[in-house]
């Protein structure tokens, strides 16, 4: 590889692994250090062949790990593929990660990503539980449908506490498919619906009241994601704790 890896190197590729995509300014969120030196740091891992810098039309260039960054920590991963459809959400889910780890929502045991739930799953053994959320039926392949939220919290008391970045309006059938699946669930003892627009918090909160769920959802409301300075909590206005 011709790169020694330092620790901050080391902790910069751990937090690319979690996610499909990662800007500068959340890495120096991160190390809490400057945006220049964040910057290097990413600069220097990419010529090394461990990250790579994606092109998204309009929107500020991303890191993504690759495979040779991944095999660098031990990580058993699979290699990110980023969607330019989903950039901002991409970008508000680092962030919300960021936010959990600092205690935004509590103090955690754990802060468990998309990937890391999807991947556990898709090697898992067929009787054994998944971590997503059973939504009933089969899907694709004759496999079970699961829903995994963005985010997974484990709190320091045990309990599991799913984070939705819902910036973008699902169809009823499937937003309340997916409640429905949190309430039959007996490991999630709560669900945070992070929202930018009041339309789709209406639709959060009238399709927890239709599934009788409404005591086990709660809805946020959060600003613009991808501009979030990294010196603050990004993309979260007084989270509630985990669980309230």
């Amino acid at each position: 590889m011709g790169l020694k890896l330092t620790e901050p190197d080391v902790c910069a590729l751990g937090f690319l692994a979690e996610h499909r995509l990662v800007l500068p300014a959340h890495v120096a969120a991160l190390l809490d250090t400057s945006l220049t030196a964040a910057t290097a740091r990413l600069r220097k891992l990419a010529k090394a062949r461990l990250l790579r810098k994606e092109c998204v039309f309009g929107h500020q260039p991303p890191y993504q790990i690759t495979r040779r960054g991944l095999a660098a920590i031990g990580s058993s991963l699979p290699t990110p593929r980023g969607d330019p459809r989903v950039y901002e959400h991409d970008v508000g889910v680092a962030w919300l990660w960021l936010a959990a780890r600092a205690g935004t929502f509590g103090p955690l045991e754990a802060v468990v990503g998309e990937r890391r739930l999807r991947s556990h799953d898709g090697a898992r053994e067929p009787e054994s539980e998944p971590l997503g959320v059973r939504l009933g039926g089969t899907g694709p392949w004759g496999r079970e449908r699961l829903h995994y939220p963005d985010l997974l919290l484990r709190t320091a008391d045990g309990r599991r506490i799913a984070l939705e970045l819902e910036l973008t309006p699902k169809s009823r059938t499937r937003l309340e498919a997916i409640l429905a699946g949190y309430g039959a669930d007996p490991r999630i003892a709560g669900v945070v619906y992070l929202v930018e627009r009041a339309t789709i918090a209406r639709a959060v909160e009238t399709g927890a009241r239709r599934v009788g769920v409404s005591d086990l959802v709660h809805v946020q409301r959060v600003r613009s994601t991808v501009s979030a300075p990294a010196a603050r909590t990004p993309g979260v206005n007084r989270a509630p704790e985990a669980g309230r």
